[in-house]
């Protein structure tokens, strides 16, 4: 047997190892053990204050509140977006200048000032009334009357966030190509219809991923609702409670874990959706999928019968 015909051995590359990664791996380290030891060690951060106030009543009122508006919020976020995308593309000039001017100034202009105004909405228009322009009114209400602390809390989050959602939205509109348009037209389905049923499925797997990113976002932004003013969420009640004890960090300390637990929660989510409508769109799923069904032994006996056919070709060819 010649060596030609003995199968190869697969050398497996190592790197090799450099002094500067080295040198800075260490000194990297280093530094992670002294911010851990002083997270300990420094009597100042007081952690028998964290673990008692972590689940203290107020607290959890405040994580509530803030679920609840990282939720209304993003809710009303996402209907205005769709609706402002969808207009943006419109022919009627009237529909996408419309879209248009709401994108530019809610973008234009700091989410803590939208909500300081929004707080001043029943000083700005005491009384709302829906009715003909110059004509009979229909319906009236005083506006500090319906337009609370909380609800205005929500409109001033949720508008603020349907401006930079409707780019989003608008980008996932776009990357879906115009073929999928024809088809549907093709099959006789109106543009209403192909909007929901063939591009906005399509369009999800662009979409999500912004959204879980802004979704995070949205959820420490309502710390800002300060401005309007809600007093509920969890930032206030934890530093209302840390001036009252005179003991602010400890407080800071549990809002800050509690926002970093919820995030994760939200990170989870957002993993399993971008699978869900990744489906069909990774290229590295199916050889990765593959490559786990196979062991060890498979894997060398695969690359042991590649090597022999390789060889047996190169022998026939001679």
């Amino acid at each position: 047997m010649s060596i030609q015909d003995k199968p190869t051995e697969i050398l497996k590359a190592r790197p090799v190892p450099k002094t500067g990664q080295i040198i800075s791996a260490v000194v990297v380290a280093l530094l992670v053990i002294i911010v851990i030891k002083s997270l300990f060690t420094n009597p100042n951060f007081q952690w028998n204050l964290v673990g008692k106030y972590m689940f203290h009543p107020l607290v959890l009122s405040g994580v509530k509140y803030t679920i609840l508006l990282t939720i209304g919020a993003m809710l009303i976020g996402i209907v205005i977006a769709l609706t402002m995308a969808i207009m943006r593309q419109s022919s009627n000039p009237i529909m996408s200048s419309v879209a248009w001017f709401y994108i530019w100034f809610f973008r234009g202009t700091p989410v803590y000032t939208q909500l300081v105004f929004w707080g001043l909405i029943s000083v700005l228009y005491p009384r709302i009334s829906l009715g003909v322009p110059f004509g009979p009114e229909f319906f009236t209400f005083n506006t500090a009357d319906v337009i609370t602390a909380g609800i205005a809390a929500l409109l001033g989050l949720g508008l603020n966030e349907g401006a930079y959602l409707s780019e989003i939205f608008r980008a996932g509109l776009n990357s879906v190509d115009e073929g999928q348009w024809e088809a549907g037209k093709v099959l006789g389905m109106k543009k209403g219809l192909i909007l929901r049923r063939i591009v906005i499925p399509q369009a999800m797997r662009v979409i999500v991923p912004p959204i879980g990113n802004e979704t995070i976002s949205m959820l420490k932004t309502t710390s800002l609702v300060l401005a309007v003013p809600f007093t509920l969420d969890l930032t206030f009640e934890a530093s209302n409670i840390g001036n009252r004890i005179f003991a602010p960090i400890p407080l800071l300390i549990v809002a800050a874990l509690w926002y970093i637990l919820i995030t994760s929660i939200l990170m989870i989510g957002q993993y399993f959706l971008e699978r869900h409508y990744g489906r069909g769109f990774d290229k590295d799923d199916n050889s990765s999928k593959k490559e786990k069904r196979l062991s060890k032994k498979q894997i060398e006996s695969l690359q042991n019968k590649m090597l022999e056919d390789f060889y047996r070709v190169n022998r026939e060819g001679r």
